[in-house]
């Protein structure tokens, strides 16, 4: 992929993973959404409670505009033309038959299980595009989201396609972004 460059130590899976919002109006497999789901389901969890749920919608199925309706208006625009919709929704609590407690992981847990569920669309062919750009406060209620889950993500899965089907204030962001470098994300020793 042209523009981006990593150590040549970096997974090239990694790097070639982008976000785009142009995509063919395809449909997924109900085979690849469950491979997706379960590579996302082998993402490291604090006692491995695995507190995530996906929630999702292909193209055209009875739950897709109601899926889509809970995005921003912004959203919409470009996430209709994707083949699956899907919500990360989290546990916010750590639940064992000796009682429930907080669990202090679950947004960090559940962003893990995304970022495979990202590569593992990318080894199949697809692109994702992750957004929080959602109605929140009224998706919970559209999703039926208890009250001890919190709504963190969306995302989208489909096939890529060329630039020219998004708006023209879109068209030239339409390309892989680059990254900061280790030296602005890593820090040996304190914060400050």
């Amino acid at each position: 992929m042209t523009g981006r460059v990593a150590h040549p130590k970096v997974e090239k899976l990694i790097v070639d993973r982008w976000s785009p919002r142009a995509f063919d109006e395809s449909e997924i497999a109900q085979e690849d959404l469950n491979v997706i789901f379960e590579a996302a389901g082998w993402a490291p969890s604090a006692y491995n409670v695995q507190p995530w749920t996906f929630l999702y919608a292909r193209r055209g199925d009875a739950h897709w505009d109601r899926f889509l309706s809970g995005l921003i208006d912004f959203n919409q625009g470009w996430a209709k033309d994707a083949s699956a919709l899907v919500y990360i929704v989290s546990d916010k609590l750590m639940r064992s038959d000796e009682g429930n407690s907080d669990n202090h992981s679950h947004s960090f847990d559940a962003g893990a299980a995304w970022a495979l569920a990202a590569l593992q669309a990318q080894a199949l062919g697809y692109h994702t595009h992750g957004m929080t750009g959602i109605k929140f406060g009224e998706a919970e209620a559209l999703l039926g989201i208890p009250d001890d889950h919190r709504l963190e993500a969306a995302f989208v899965i489909g096939k890529a396609a060329g630039k020219e089907k998004l708006p023209d204030f879109l068209q030239e962001r339409e390309a892989p972004s680059g990254r900061k470098p280790v030296s602005e994300i890593a820090r040996n020793g304190n914060f400050a």
